[in-house]
Order: C-alpha cells, then structure tokens, then sequence
C-alpha cells in the first residue's frame, strides 16, 4: 500500500481546492456524494464527471460527461472509479492538463493503478492512490480525530493545520465564490 506524508497531503489540501470527481454520483448514500458534499461544504470546488448524469445537477453542481467537457480550474482529478478506468482517466486527464491547470491525480479509497500513477508522475502530476480527500481533511484538522482514528497524540489542542476560520484556506487566499 502506498504512504504518503502527512505535509504531502496538507499541502496538496491547503494549496489545491477545484477538484473534477470522476464516478461522482446523485445518489445521496453513495460514497462519492457524501464526500463532495463534505468537500464543498469545506469551501472546495467540485465538479463532478459522470457520462450517465451530464447536464442534471449533483448538490447544485452541473454535471459533465468527461474532463474534455469540464471548465477549468482544475487542480485534483478525484477518480471514484475502479482501478481498471484508472489509466484512461489519466490519459484524458494528461490531454487537458494544460488547459484545467491539472496538478495531482488523487485515486479513492481501494483504488490502486501503478499504470495510472506511472502515467501520471512521467507527465510532472503528483499522484495519491487509495486514500479520500474527505477522509484526509477530516483527519488532519481534527474533526475526525474523536471519531475512532488514531492520530497517536492525546491532547485537547486544535491541530495546527487551521489557519483562518476553520479551514485549510490560506490567510493571503482569496475566498472561494459559491457555484452559480
């Protein structure tokens, strides 16, 4: 299984926040529907991919076909997929790189390509494979701390990942405009 440090992911999370979900999905007990719904609500901006949905709407976000369709920024491609889709995503992802502003190619929980991630990292892409944006926000700040995952440290002190209002968001960040 792939490691990744703690500063990767922060800085990834602090510095990255117009996010493509691929697989993501309307229906609200769906994995990939909680977590945009967490990551919007954190002040990111998602804009989720799915061939079966494209022009219907996913919490008041339009939904497009593929990343050829998707209006950039976009700085994380977030594969929901399975790892066998993995390659062609990053294929496409590679095509419109340029032109979103692609950084970081992020494959979910359980989602492991060594073809995708080659890809990606011979292309200058930072690559995380088999972990949740969600998951790592939530962990990192804190919030999910007292849920049950083991940060290895005791203490009642807010982590200092916070810097502005709760958030990941840099201080000299502008804010983030709600999608229309």
């Amino acid at each position: 299984m792939p490691t990744y440090s703690d500063d990767l992911i922060k800085s990834i999370l602090r510095n990255n926040r117009f996010i493509a979900m691929i697989g993501a999905s309307g229906n609200e007990m769906r994995p990939s529907y909680f977590a945009m719904k967490y990551l919007l609500d954190k002040g990111f901006r998602v804009r989720p991919v799915n061939p079966g949905l494209a022009g219907k709407t996913i919490l008041n976000q339009e939904v497009y076909a593929s990343l050829k369709d998707v209006p950039g920024p976009i700085e994380i491609v977030d594969i929901f997929r399975s790892a066998e889709f993995a390659p062609k995503i990053v294929a496409e992802a590679l095509e419109e790189k340029d032109r979103l502003g692609i950084k970081v190619i992020w494959m979910q929980l359980g989602v492991i390509s060594e073809e995708a991630a080659k890809m990606a990292e011979d292309a200058g892409l930072t690559v995380i494979m088999d972990r949740c944006p969600k998951i790592e926000y939530g962990r990192l700040s804190g919030e999910i701390g007292w849920m049950g995952i083991n940060r290895k440290v005791i203490d009642n002190r807010k982590p200092k990942l916070f810097q502005k209002g709760g958030s990941l968001m840099r201080e000299d960040r502008p804010s983030l405009k709600k999608a229309d």
